[in-house]
């Protein structure tokens, strides 16, 4: 057994609690990982009381890993034992939810979906934005509007269009008191959404990525041409795609030269990290939309 956070039944963050919790076994293909530190997403708090995904219950949440290969299935070869590695544990394009999640002492995850963990990072909320310029085959010298520049996917979806894909023009939200915070990551203008409505945005783009779900609003900023991507608002606007995150391992890897170097950085939320003693009180934060940056959960043990 293994101490973890998981639910018996659907339902808010209260009907989360901490014990014993079974081993999971590893598969075919699959990775047992010492978990060293998790991060929640605004996913977490939904798939609690999921509409649209299955999983077999008790289960334990979370996608978001870091940790150690502790053992390795048959199948598996790209990791040995030892190794630290990262990834999102939950490919959502697969079906059902797997039963453990990383709000554990141990997890599996599908070997295809991790990859060697650089210091300081968690993928989700960059993985969801890698995947949303991908969408719309976003090209070097376009110009983007980020909505929620602020939050875990919007920190990392700016410093994503400034240093890997080369935005001419990068504009985003924040609150009045986020402005200069966001500016710092790379945004050449930050709209106060408090003071202006995006009809009063005299700039189009490119591509609208709305990380907040108003893109019932927010489409009227995108060229006639433009693209728009909502990964929070089910069903979006007409005008708008979903994505629906197909994690990889590849993709995490394809972005190591820039995380090494720095040009991406974490961006920790100023109450992170919350001990593992705190989950529910982490999962309140996450769910206020007060976070800024990613909001993680460390040490596990």
């Amino acid at each position: 057994m293994q101490k973890a956070w998981f639910h018996k039944e659907n339902g808010s963050v209260n009907v989360l609690q901490f014990g014993e919790f079974p081993l999971p076994n590893v598969g075919t293909g699959q990775l047992l990982i010492k978990v060293k530190a998790a991060a929640l997403n605004p996913i977490d708090y939904k798939i609690l009381n999921p509409r649209r995904t299955r999983r077999t219950l008790p289960a334990a949440p979370g996608c978001d890993v870091a940790g150690v290969v502790a053992d390795v299935g048959g199948g598996a070869s790209k990791f040995n034992k030892g190794d630290e590695v990262y990834g999102d544990i939950q490919d959502f394009t697969a079906g059902n939810l797997q039963q453990y999640g990383t709000l554990a002492q141990y997890t599996v995850a599908e070997e295809h979906l991790m990859a060697l963990k650089p210091s300081n990072f968690l993928p989700l909320a960059l993985l969801t934005a890698l995947q949303s310029f991908d969408t719309v085959n976003f090209q070097k010298g376009q110009s983007v509007f980020i909505v929620g520049g602020a939050g875990g996917v919007g920190t990392l979806a700016i410093q994503l269009a400034k240093h890997v894909f080369e935005a001419s023009r990068i504009v985003s939200t924040a609150s009045t008191g986020k402005l200069d915070f966001v500016k710092s990551l790379g945004a050449d203008l930050v709209v106060d959404y408090t003071q202006q409505s995006y009809d009063r945005v005299p700039e189009k783009f490119d591509f609208v990525f709305d990380t907040i779900g108003e893109s019932f609003k927010s489409h009227v900023v995108a060229k006639e041409e433009g693209k728009v991507v909502d990964i929070a608002s089910f069903p979006p606007h007409p005008r708008a795609e979903s994505v629906i995150l197909k994690p990889r391992g590849s993709n995490l890897e394809r972005l190591r030269d820039f995380i090494e170097s720095g040009k991406l950085k974490a961006v920790l939320d100023p109450k992170s990290p919350y001990a593992f003693s705190e989950v529910v009180n982490a999962f309140k934060h996450q769910e206020s939309g007060r976070a800024r940056g990613k909001i993680v959960v460390s040490p596990i043990e």
